[in-house]
């Protein structure tokens, strides 16, 4: 399975990666992060670190600022060159999925879009494998992925717009 989630930012490309790039900063960019944990450097320049980061909770929770702690570890890199960030998730529900992030320039901007790779993910059974190997991946997808990916990339969006208005 392969879902992809974008958003226009009226902001120059090259802001909205080196906002993104840096994922140690994500807590501190992010209200909906946690924790971006370092467990491991790589020679190659990629970091592997976990992450924490609060699903939003639909209705009265959501406006309290509730949200359902998600934790997941992944392997990352970016591509300076391309403007893309990439993730290979090595633990948690969404072990054995692919990230690419696409920064791509716009007339009036960029364009970020989000690739979510669940083709070599881990499959998990549900109920003996009845529901079929897509039905985890789907939810997953549908109730995790999409709502932080979502919220993270409005909230870049809202940060490389407020940066780049003249003063």
């Amino acid at each position: 399975m392969h879902s992809t989630i974008g958003i226009e930012v009226h902001a120059p490309a090259e802001l909205v990666f080196r906002l993104a790039r840096d994922v140690e900063r994500w807590p501190v960019l992010l209200p909906h992060y946690v924790r971006a944990d370092v467990v491991e450097r790589h020679a190659d320049g990629a970091v592997t670190a976990t992450f924490v980061a609060r699903r939003p909770l639909p209705g009265p929770f959501g406006l309290l600022g509730l949200g359902l702690p998600v934790t997941w570890r992944s392997r990352t890199w970016n591509e300076s060159e391309t403007l893309r960030l990439r993730f290979q998730h090595v633990g948690g529900a969404t072990l054995g999925m692919d990230v690419t992030w696409r920064i791509e320039p716009t007339p009036s901007g960029c364009r970020v879009s989000i690739d979510h790779d669940f083709r070599r993910a881990l499959p998990i059974p549900v109920l003996g494998g009845l529901l079929g190997d897509g039905f985890m991946p789907a939810v997953v997808d549908r109730f995790f992925t999409r709502p932080i990916a979502g919220q993270t990339l409005a909230t870049f969006k809202a940060l490389a717009e407020a940066l780049d208005t003249p003063a």
